[in-house]
C-alpha cells in the first residue's frame, strides 16, 4: 500500500507541475494583454467575491492618472484604485461574511463546472442538469421558514452557541445504561476528533483499513473478555437495538417455530420497549414478567432477555435460572455493563447464549442518549447467525497476518433478504474510542474505576442507612442504590435545586447511579438532599472505612480479562499517541486523498459542524434528563424536522431510527401500520 501511495504522490506532483506551468504562462499572456487592454477590469478567482467592484466610466469627475500623479475627484462616493482611470466602488456583497460553506467546501469553481459539464457535452451545468432531471418533476424554488438565506460557518458557530447556551448540565445519577465519563484528552483529540479517524468509509477493502480494522479487533477482545464469551462482532448502533438483534437471533435459532420471546422487567424499559417495536415485524410476541413468575410450560418461547446488574441496581445469581430455560430449549440474552463485569462473574460462565449491552461509558459521552457503541457476543455455535460486522485475523498475498471483514457472507449488502439482519451499519467511531478507552486504562484501571463507583454506591447506601429517613434495598449492587421514600417527588425535586437529576421510578421509589465523574463531594450534597432537613453527622469521607463489597463472593470475577499485551502496554499518553498515530497510517482517509465510495460517513461533515458535538454543553446531557434541561436539543430537533418537512414535501417527521438501515426499517413499519388502519 505504501508503494501505490508514492507512486499515486509522484503522478499527482507531475500533474501538479505542469498545471503550475501551464497556469504561469497563461497569466503571462493575460498580464500582458491586460496591461495592453484599455478594459479597466483585472482578473479576480471566479470563486470569491470582489471587495471592489469595478467602475469604468470616463468623465471629467473621475479621477485620472496624470503624469503619474493620482488626481481625486469630486465624487466623494468613489474610491480610485488601480491601473489608469479605472475607478472601483465597494459592493454590498463585499461586505458580507466570505466565509460560506460551498466556497469552502464545493472545490469546483464556476468555470470547472462549465468545463466539466462541456466534457459530457454540454455548455454550462444548467443544460446538464435539464437533459437528465425532467421539468415536470422539478420545483421552481424553495423557501425555507429559518434559514432560508444560509449560514456562513462563523454564523453557524453562533447558533450553535445559542442554542448550547439553552442547555441545562446538571450532575446526572439517573444510570439506566448511559453514564457520564472521562473522555481521555489523547482520545477526544486524536480520535474523535481528527479526521484520520471520523472520516474513512467501511473498510471492505482491507488494505486500506488496517488501522482501523486492529483498533476494532481491539473492540471486539474487549467485549468477549469481558463478557467471557468467545465471539463478538465489531459494533452495533445502541442497547436497544442489540437487544432486538439478540430476540431476532433467537427466532432464527429455532428456525421461526416458536414465536414467543419473554422480557424480565428488571431490563431497562426503552429497551423492552425497542424490543416490542421490533417484534411486531417478525410476528412475535413478547411477554414481560417478574424474573419468579417465569416459567417455559407453553413450549412456545423461543428466548429470554435478563438484565446484569438489574436497571435498578440488583445484582443477581443467574445461574440455576439459566440451567432451567436451557432445559425447556430456550435461549438467554443477557444485557450487561461492561464497568460493573470487571468486578462480577461474566455472563459467559454462568452459561449465557448471547451477550448484548452498551460500551459507552467507556469514555464516550452520554450526547443526550447517542450516538453509542453497542455489543452482541455470543458463542461459535451461533457465530453464522450473528449481526453486524465482525473483524477477523487472516494473512495478505504475502503470507503475512493482515486483518478483514470476516464472514461478510451473512451481511445485507450481500445475502439481502436472508441476511441475518437489516443492520449494515456499525458505531466504529465510537467503538474505536471505547477500544482506546480500555487500551489506555489497561485491566487494573479499569478495575479501580469499577472499585471507586462501586466504593461511592456503597458510601451512599451506609450514609443513608445512618440517616434512617428512607429505606436501603437489601440486594447487592454495583454502581445502583435503589432507595425506598415516603415522596419519592419531593426529594426529586429537592436534588433537582441543587442541580442533580435523580431516577423516579414511582411515588415511592428511587435510584441513585453513580459512575466515574462521581466525586465525594456529591455524595455528601445526596445526603443533605435525603437527610429531610436533618443535620448530617458524617461526611463520605469519614463513612469510607466501614464501606464493605456488596457483591456477594459467588458473584465476584475470578477469571482474568484484557491479558493481550495491548492492553498492557500504552498508559502513559504519549505512548497511547504514538499507538493512534501508529494506526491512522495505515488507513486511507481525507487527509490523503477523496475518498469514491459512500454517503453514509462523517467525510461529508465540515470541521465546523464536527466542533459542538464535543461541547459540554451537548455532550453531558442524560437522554432522560427533564426536557427543560435540553431546550437547546428541542429547538435543534424541531428546526431540522421543519426543514426535512420543507425539502422533502412530507407533513411530519421522525429523527429516531439513528441509521439508514433503522431508518429504512422504520418506514416499512409505517407503511405497514397505515395499511393496518
Amino acid at each position: 500500500m505504501e508503494r501505490a501511495r508514492r507512486l499515486s504522490n509522484r503522478a499527482i506532483l507531475r500533474r501538479l507541475v505542469n498545471e503550475c506551468k501551464q497556469k504561469h504562462h497563461q497569466s503571462r499572456n493575460e498580464s500582458s494583454s491586460v496591461l495592453n487592454s484599455s478594459s479597466p477590469v483585472l482578473y479576480t478567482p471566479s470563486r470569491y467575491v470582489s471587495s471592489l467592484s469595478s467602475f469604468a466610466s470616463r468623465n471629467h469627475r473621475s479621477g485620472l492618472l496624470v503624469e503619474g500623479r493620482n488626481i481625486m475627484s469630486r465624487n466623494v462616493g468613489a474610491v480610485y484604485h488601480g491601473i489608469g482611470s479605472q475607478v472601483r466602488s465597494v459592493s454590498v456583497d463585499s461586505l458580507k461574511k466570505s466565509d460560506t460553506f460551498p466556497r469552502r467546501h464545493n472545490s469546483a469553481t464556476p468555470d470547472e463546472q462549465a468545463k466539466m459539464s462541456q466534457s459530457c457535452g454540454f455548455d454550462n451545468l444548467d443544460s446538464l442538469i435539464d437533459a437528465t432531471v425532467p421539468k415536470s418533476i422539478r420545483i421552481d424554488s424553495m423557501k425555507f421558514s429559518k434559514f432560508d438565506g444560509g449560514l456562513t460557518e462563523s454564523q453557524m458557530i453562533e447558533h450553535m452557541q445559542k442554542l448550547a447556551s439553552k442547555n441545562k448540565v446538571f450532575k446526572s445519577f439517573i444510570g439506566m445504561g448511559y453514564y457520564n465519563t472521562h473522555v481521555p484528552p489523547v482520545i477526544l483529540r486524536n480520535i474523535m476528533e481528527n479526521p484520520a479517524w471520523y472520516t474513512q468509509y467501511t473498510p471492505y477493502q482491507a488494505e486500506i483499513s488496517q488501522g482501523r480494522l486492529e483498533s476494532l479487533l481491539n473492540y471486539q477482545t474487549v467485549i468477549t473478555d469481558l463478557t467471557g464469551l468467545s465471539m463478538s462482532n465489531a459494533s452495533l448502533l445502541d442497547e436497544g437495538t442489540a437487544a432486538a438483534e439478540a430476540m431476532a437471533m433467537c427466532n432464527n435459532i429455532v428456525k421461526g417455530k416458536k414465536k414467543t420471546f419473554i422480557i424480565a422487567n428488571n431490563c431497562h424499559p426503552q429497551t423492552i420497549d425497542i424490543c416490542k417495536t421490533r417484534a411486531d415485524g417478525f410476528d412475535l410476541k413478547v411477554v414481560t414478567a417478574d424474573l419468579k413468575d417465569i416459567n417455559f410450560k407453553s413450549g412456545d418461547v423461543c428466548g429470554i432477555l435478563v438484565q446484569y446488574p438489574g436497571t435498578e441496581g440488583e445484582v443477581l445469581d443467574y445461574g440455576e435460572f439459566i440451567k432451567n430455560a436451557h432445559a425447556n430449549g430456550v435461549k438467554v440474552v443477557m444485557a450487561t455493563d461492561l464497568l460493573a463485569l470487571t468486578m462480577l462473574k461474566p455472563p459467559g460462565e454462568m452459561g449465557a447464549d448471547i451477550v448484548i449491552g452498551s460500551a459507552q461509558r467507556f469514555g464516550v459521552p452520554m450526547g443526550y442518549g447517542g450516538p453509542h457503541a453497542a455489543f452482541l457476543a455470543t458463542s461459535q455455535e451461533y457465530k453464522r447467525l450473528m449481526p453486524g460486522r465482525i473483524i477477523g485475523v487472516s494473512v495478505d498475498s504475502s503470507g503475512k497476518p493482515a486483518l478483514r471483514m470476516a464472514m461478510q457472507t451473512r451481511e445485507q449488502h450481500i445475502r439481502r433478504d436472508k441476511a441475518t439482519s437489516n443492520i449494515c451499519t456499525a458505531q466504529a467511531l465510537l467503538a474505536n474510542m471505547a477500544a482506546m478507552f480500555t487500551v489506555y486504562h489497561g485491566p487494573a484501571g479499569l478495575k479501580a474505576i469499577a472499585q471507586r463507583v462501586h466504593g461511592l454506591a456503597g458510601a451512599f447506601a451506609l450514609g443513608l442507612k445512618k440517616l434512617g429517613t428512607v429505606e436501603v434495598q437489601g440486594l447487592p449492587f454495583f454502581d445502583t442504590v435503589k432507595v425506598k421514600c415516603a415522596d419519592a417527588h419531593v426529594i426529586a425535586d429537592a436534588a433537582y435545586k441543587s442541580e442533580m437529576n435523580l431516577r423516579i421510578v414511582d411515588a415511592n421509589t428511587i435510584t441513585v447511579s453513580f459512575d466515574e465523574t462521581t466525586t465525594l463531594e456529591d455524595v455528601n450534597k445526596l445526603f443533605k438532599i435525603f437527610s429531610s432537613g436533618k443535620s448530617v453527622p458524617f461526611t463520605a469521607e469519614s463513612l469510607a472505612p466501614e464501606v464493605h463489597n456488596a457483591i456477594p463472593s459467588g458473584l465476584t470475577r475470578e477469571s482474568p480479562y484484557l491479558t493481550h499485551p495491548i492492553f498492557n502496554t500504552y498508559h502513559t499518553e504519549h505512548e497511547l499517541l504514538r499507538y493512534i498515530h501508529r494506526l491512522q497510517s495505515k488507513d486511507l482517509s481525507l487527509c490523503h486523498s477523496m475518498i469514491p465510495l459512500g454517503s453514509c460517513t462523517m467525510k461529508l461533515n465540515a470541521t465546523t459542524e464536527m466542533m459542538p458535538v464535543t461541547w459540554p454543553s451537548f455532550t453531558d446531557i442524560h437522554p432522560f434528563a427533564p426536557a427543560d434541561q435540553a431546550q437547546g436539543y428541542q429547538d435543534m430537533f424541531d428546526d431540522l424536522g421543519n426543514l426535512l418537512c420543507t425539502i422533502t414535501g412530507f407533513d411530519s417527521f421522525s429523527l429516531q431510527p439513528n441509521a439508514g438501515a433503522a431508518g429504512e426499517y422504520s418506514g416499512l413499519m409505517v407503511i405497514r401500520a397505515y395499511h393496518k388502519v
